[in-house]
């Protein structure tokens, strides 16, 4: 049986992940690979409507706390009914977010400590983490024009997102053996190219 593999996207805003996902999955597939793309928080039903909470503009005074659990809850669920069960199974899961992202938006943007998260992660994946991240990186003024100000969070101060950037590129120098930084701002083909040469390196002809 092929031994399941989990990757994860990971960013701030309008920094190109579901564009970059789709074309993963797709140089996958032509592998012979069963992929199961998942988003977070979302992908299964209770995750989905935690979602629509977490992202409610008129909910401005939600407690950093609040969001943090809420983040865990929905992660929680997709971990036990889609990323582990799919893994079993020997496929790809490739996740539009995942604990990294936790750590930079509610850790190093939020405050909240780190040893903190990582300790309630424990409980919420158990011994689950990514085999391989993609961090795209792009101006944070440039990534919110790309993508607008919709949700709660694209709503935040210029100074947060700047922290959440600071905070993926300090997770990805602590950890560059799994985690890959690529600079979003250029061509997406270019981008494309070295996912696809990372994920090669794994996967083979």
């Amino acid at each position: 049986m092929k031994k399941g593999m989990f990757i994860t996207f990971e960013g701030t805003e309008g920094s190109g992940k579901s564009t970059q996902i789709r074309a993963a999955a797709a140089f996958l597939r032509k592998k012979g690979r069963s992929v199961v793309m998942l988003r977070e928080p979302g992908g299964t039903r209770i995750s989905e409507a935690i979602r629509e909470i977490l992202l409610n503009k008129k909910l401005k005074e939600m407690d950093p706390v609040t969001e943090l659990l809420l983040y865990l809850a929905a992660r929680a669920q997709i971990v036990r009914e889609k990323i582990l069960p799919a893994l079993r199974k020997g496929k790809v899961v490739i996740c539009d977010r995942f604990e990294d992202s936790t750590r930079a938006y509610q850790g190093f943007g939020r405050g909240i400590s780190l040893a903190a998260i990582d300790q309630a992660s424990l409980l919420v994946r158990g011994h689950l983490k990514p085999d391989m991240t993609f961090v795209l990186d792009i101006d944070i003024t440039k990534g919110l024009a790309r993508g607008g100000r919709h949700d709660r969070i694209e709503r935040e101060a210029l100074s947060f997102h700047q922290r959440v950037r600071r905070g993926f590129l300090t997770l990805a120098q602590k950890d560059s053996r799994r985690i890959t930084v690529l600079d979003t701002s250029k061509p997406v083909d270019w981008v494309s190219q070295k996912i696809q040469e990372r994920l090669e390196r794994v996967f083979g002809k």
